[in-house]
């Protein structure tokens, strides 16, 4: 009954995603995509995020041990998805969205199991992930010059929420995750010669995509790593 009332949870949250998804970038001036994914186009985002939001939080109560952790994650996940498909179709994280969910995600975490993820973890954890990527992005900019390079302000951001999201204890983890999909993923479309050494590929939607992997499994296999 649980995953049933979270199914249509996550339907709800794919009308919120998609809405938000073409109201954001129609407010602002947005990049034009250099490349585009073998799967992804505009026209398929709404069906997509349609099928993958609901099985997603649907499932959470298989992994999560009470409602409460159910729910907030559902929302921490919804706001991960919304950023991967604007860093996707538009190379774009708003601040509208990161800040307030970052804010959220640091007063919601004092309800969430408290002995593993409370307010203090989570204080450390968007600390650390803002301090690791702000050092990253600087790196690039200095290498590649302003406005260059795979990483973005905004994705500085993004690791601050999802420090904020899950803690100093799981935010490491899930930055590694990201990246190395980051790298597995760009791997491929130069294999595939889809893009090449030039491109400027979004980074931000792999980070989310680490992220939203950590907040589902991330708890029990940190907790096997640290014994």
């Amino acid at each position: 009954m649980l995953n049933l009332i979270f199914f249509v949870i996550g339907l709800l949250a794919a009308v919120i995603i998609n809405t938000l998804a073409d109201y954001l970038p129609s407010s602002h001036t947005p990049l034009r995509p250099r490349w585009h994914t073998w799967s992804w186009s505009q026209r398929k985002r709404p069906f997509l995020v349609f099928i993958f939001t609901p099985l997603v939080l649907g499932s959470l109560p298989f992994f999560l041990e009470n409602v409460v952790d159910t729910a907030v994650n559902s929302f921490h996940i919804t706001v991960l998805i919304l950023i991967i498909v604007t860093d996707l179709e538009h190379k774009l994280i708003f601040d509208i969205v990161t800040i307030p969910a970052a804010v959220i995600a640091l007063l919601t975490s004092m309800l969430v199991s408290p002995a593993e993820n409370n307010i203090r973890l989570a204080v450390i954890g968007a600390i650390a992930g803002y301090a690791i990527f702000f050092l990253l992005y600087w790196v690039a900019q200095l290498i590649y010059g302003p406005g260059r390079g795979a990483l973005g302000a905004g994705d500085v951001k993004l690791a601050m929420l999802m420090g904020a999201m899950l803690g100093f204890h799981r935010i490491f983890f899930a930055l590694i995750l990201g990246i190395f999909l980051g790298g597995f993923f760009s791997l491929l479309l130069l294999v595939s010669r889809r893009v090449n050494r030039d491109t400027a590929l979004p980074y931000g939607q792999y980070l989310a995509l680490g992220g939203i992997i950590m907040l589902i499994w991330g708890a029990q296999y940190v907790q096997q790593f640290l014994n």
